[in-house]
């Protein structure tokens, strides 16, 4: 298995798209968690994000802050990660030449897995480091305190981000496992994550309870569920309380190893054409 992780991680590395999608996600992360909060903090408008306080940007708030995006919108950059590093190989045809060197399928798709794990585990270390960042810069300029989390409490975060982190890139894998490419794949995917478990939320929930206790055994409901146990704000996209911490960490992980399994299995017995 080792060739099969080198091997998938050298294909990481090389590809500009993967990079690109890094940059990405720290941007929105920097602009929507520091930049405009505390823009609105300075302007006094009134707007949504004003209400957040200059304590909210604070490195006493790096842990909510750093993974708060992942149950929406950095969510959907790992679902596009996922089905980019699987689905390619349907659409570039070259499942088979990698199979025709003799590695089993299972092999060469548990090299994916492990380097895509490495790459959500770095998504989520650099979220915190570029928090880390802004915040210490914010702290500085305002005279507020530099203090940050515990060790603990940093541990449990950097930990809780890589659970939602490779959840949703599991869910990337599977849909491209099931779909056998690119383009349908990602925009199913982008479609539940962006548009259907929102409208779940906020329009059906309200109006009928049995889907109101439904999502609370989806994994939107329990990734924002996760984040807001971890001190994410609640006008945060996607971060809502609906069960608790240890619920959410329980189904999530769930949720992971089902994808996993599900397309291990999936790919083992079908065609790769």
């Amino acid at each position: 298995m080792w060739g099969d992780f080198s091997a998938e991680m050298i294909k990481l590395l090389k590809r500009p798209a993967n990079w690109l999608l890094l940059a990405v996600a720290l941007l929105l992360a920097l602009l929507f968690t520091y930049v405009i909060p505390y823009a609105g903090y300075k302007g006094g408008t009134g707007g949504p994000t004003a209400g957040r306080g200059l304590a909210d940007v604070l490195p006493a708030n790096l842990v909510g802050n750093s993974i708060g995006g992942l149950p929406v919108f950095l969510g959907a950059i790992m679902v596009i990660l996922g089905v980019l590093s699987v689905g390619g190989e349907y659409g570039w045809n070259t499942w088979k030449t990698v199979l025709a060197q003799r590695p089993s399928r299972l092999s060469v798709y548990a090299g994916k897995i492990a380097v895509l794990m490495v790459a959500a585990l770095t998504v989520v270390l650099a979220m915190f480091v570029t928090g880390l960042a802004a915040s210490l810069v914010i702290a500085s300029v305002e005279n507020q305190s530099l203090a940050l989390p515990s060790a603990k409490d940093l541990v449990v975060g950097v930990g809780a981000g890589w659970l939602l982190a490779g959840m949703w890139t599991s869910f990337g894998v599977l849909l491209a496992v099931l779909l056998r490419g690119v383009a349908l794949a990602l925009g199913l995917g982008l479609v539940w994550l962006l548009a259907v478990q929102n409208l779940l939320a906020l329009l059906a929930a309200p109006l009928l309870d049995w889907i109101a206790q439904a999502q609370k055994g989806l994994p939107g409901p329990n990734a924002g569920s996760l984040a807001a146990a971890l001190g994410s704000g609640s006008d945060t996209p996607g971060v809502d309380a609906l069960v608790g911490g240890g619920q959410a960490a329980i189904v999530l992980t769930a949720y992971l190893l089902g994808f996993l399994i599900v397309g291990a299995v999936e790919l083992r017995r079908r065609d790769i054409l």
